[in-house]
């Protein structure tokens, strides 16, 4: 069912409903704002001030189901999401090892921009991480760097505050020092607990996240999990640009 909704149409007519705001830099203004802009589908926004003049944000974060707000700021949920965007021109050679990023697909510098984004919009809307884990592979760990310099634009200490660590066991499924099964990743779901610093983050690959969820998800986007529900899929959370890629979906050069 909710992958019918995912599909629901980007140009419903636009309900304001805002709900916080936060100002939180001295330089510029943060601001984030939810609005509901369907039946299921909400929006986060933020206007922010950036240092690097090149990059023009989409400044909109989309999620679905609208009836899923709430559950986006619960510290006892998991955030299970797939690298950023990628160079589909170059594919990973074969049996290539995690860490050798010079004969892997890697971020694209558009890709880079967006998880930047993402991060500065996620923090401005108050989703902060209370730990982070993430593939080994380069992609993840681009993933990874780019969120944080986007969540400290609004939020300078966050790096040195969260938990980091990269983890085999949330490797590309199959691949060469990869995760042998999706087990040990359902695993690390059911026993989140929660932490008084915010919920968990997980930076894995299309089919893990396909193993253990059943969904399909574009690069950079969230899937929302709740634990306490044997790992039920509560909705999505990515940015509104975000598209479907050339390797995973029925895509047209």
């Amino acid at each position: 069912m909710l992958k019918a909704l995912m599909t629901g149409a980007l140009g419903a007519l636009m309900i304001a409903t805002p709900l916080f705001a936060q100002g939180v830099d001295a330089t510029g203004e943060d601001r984030g704002e939810v609005r509901r802009i369907s039946t299921h589908m909400g929006q986060m926004t933020a206007s922010f001030y950036l240092e690097l003049e090149d990059e023009e944000p989409d400044g909109n974060l989309q999620f679905e189901p609208w009836q899923m707000l709430d559950d986006l700021f619960r510290d006892d949920v998991v955030f299970l999401m797939r690298h950023g965007p990628t160079d589909w021109s170059k594919r990973d050679i074969e049996n290539v090892a995690p860490t050798d990023c010079s004969n892997q697909r890697i971020m694209t510098s558009f890709g880079m921009a967006r998880m930047r984004e993402l991060g500065t919009l996620l923090t401005a809307n108050d989703i902060r991480f209370g730990e982070i884990v993430t593939s080994e592979w380069c992609r993840n760990r681009q993933t990874l760097d780019n969120l944080m310099i986007g969540m400290q634009r609004v939020d300078p200490e966050y790096a040195d505050a969260v938990d980091v660590e990269i983890d085999s066991n949330v490797n590309l499924l199959l691949s060469l020092q990869g995760a042998r099964t999706a087990e040990p990743l359902r695993e690390r779901i059911s026993a989140w607990e929660g932490s008084e610093d915010g919920p968990l983050l997980i930076i894995s690959h299309f089919t893990n996240i396909d193993e253990v969820t059943d969904f399909h998800v574009y690069e950079g986007e969230m899937l929302v999990i709740d634990p306490k529900r044997e790992n039920r899929v509560l909705g999505y959370l990515r940015l509104r640009s975000a598209e479907p890629d050339v390797g995973h979906f029925n895509v047209s050069d």
